[in-house]
């Protein structure tokens, strides 16, 4: 990847449908040479798709809730086990595998804290191999996905 790559996937991070003479232009290229770079970094696995990002604001009354888990071990089978889980619990939003002091980091969306502590209760802490859950409520979101 050179400059030029990169200033392609800034440009498409910013605005992923714009036309492709308008992102040649952005970038200094002719039209041709653009799209003949775009199709390259597709091809090889660099941009790996395109998305909608969809303004969705929360109900009033639902709450964001950022959860922290640690498990009692990091082998293949703990995590494929918690995975498997977490894939099944309909509150959890994200689930990231991490670095550092948590294994996961969690999005859930919750109706409020009675119902954060129902999913707490019932479905987090029941879900195999976990030894820690440590969960901070979101006040607002200053910025969601995008550019």
């Amino acid at each position: 990847m050179d400059d030029i790559d990169r200033a392609i996937i800034r440009a498409l991070r910013a605005d992923g449908r714009m036309p492709n003479a308008a992102l040649a232009a952005t970038v200094g290229l002719s039209p041709s040479a653009c799209l003949r770079r775009l199709r390259l970094l597709e091809t090889r696995g660099i941009i790996r798709g395109y998305t909608v990002l969809v303004d969705e604001p929360s109900p009033a009354g639902v709450v964001t809730v950022i959860v922290q888990i640690t498990l009692e071990r990091q082998t293949d089978d703990h995590l494929r086990r918690f995975e498997d889980a977490v894939r099944r619990c309909a509150e959890v939003r994200e689930c990231h595998l991490m670095t550092g002091i948590a294994d996961y980091l969690l999005r859930v969306e919750a109706r409020d804290a009675a119902d954060y502590e129902r999913i707490h209760k019932e479905a987090l802490s029941r879900m195999p191999g976990v030894s820690r859950i440590q969960s901070s409520f979101a006040i607002r979101t200053v910025i969601r996905g995008g550019g």
